[in-house]
């Protein structure tokens, strides 16, 4: 399979202000990840724009749990803005920090149940497919494919990253690392080649935010 099969060919299918709206979803993305390694207020605003965008798209596409991780980043995206503007002296920068112990244990127990809610859901995915009707339907998970599966364990992953960047922790772009790469290879196979592109440079944004945000503490 070539380059154009992968990430070009999906899009004959769709229609055009389908393609405007992911690469829309894919710009205020890309802005807002650049506003968290500034450590920036606007991550959130911007952000909430792209989050939208794709619970719309994710749903299209039948990726249940990252439409439901993006609608969870909508809510918490609201939450941190809030935090974040407590938190701002000049009411756009934040201080960062390591997290704690009992925020780890936090963010593990968070971790299991996005895991098990997550699997749920999927597993009414035949009824919520057909539109919520249990004529002719079989609940379960034999339906689920690889690229599902991963959704399911990204979507915790994010959820964390998502908790402990709203906190301020540096560890929250660990779990960004982890979770973009996996969805690098879902989204091609999804047929969503921009979005595809977009967790690569995630991945890279999120390594240089790592070290930034490390370094700011470091130098604090």
């Amino acid at each position: 399979m070539n380059l154009y099969d992968l990430f070009l060919k999906p899009y004959e299918s769709y229609e055009m202000w389908q393609i405007i709206l992911e690469a829309l979803g894919t710009i205020f993305g890309l802005l807002s990840v650049y506003f968290s390694i500034k450590k920036n207020i606007w991550v959130y605003p911007t952000g909430i724009v792209s989050t939208v965008i794709y619970v719309y798209i994710l749903f299209v596409f039948g990726l249940l749990g990252d439409m439901m991780i993006n609608f969870y980043y909508t809510v918490m995206s609201i939450y941190g803005w809030i935090l974040w503007s407590k938190s701002s002296q000049d009411h756009i920068h934040v201080e960062v920090s390591w997290a704690t112990k009992k925020q780890w244990i936090f963010a593990a127990i968070l971790f299991i149940l996005s895991l098990g809610l997550v699997t749920l859901i999927y597993y009414y995915k035949p009824f919520i497919d057909n539109k919520f009707s249990m004529k002719g339907v079989d609940m379960g998970l034999y339906h689920l494919d690889w690229a599902n599966w991963l959704d399911v364990f990204t979507t915790a992953v994010f959820l964390d990253g998502m908790w402990l960047m709203a906190k301020r922790k540096i560890e929250n772009w660990l779990f960004w690392i982890v979770g973009d790469l996996i969805c690098v290879p879902m989204m091609i196979y999804k047929g969503l080649g921009i979005t595809s592109i977009q967790y690569v440079v995630f991945t890279v944004m999120a390594v240089i935010g790592f070290l930034q945000w490390r370094k700011s503490l470091k130098g604090a």
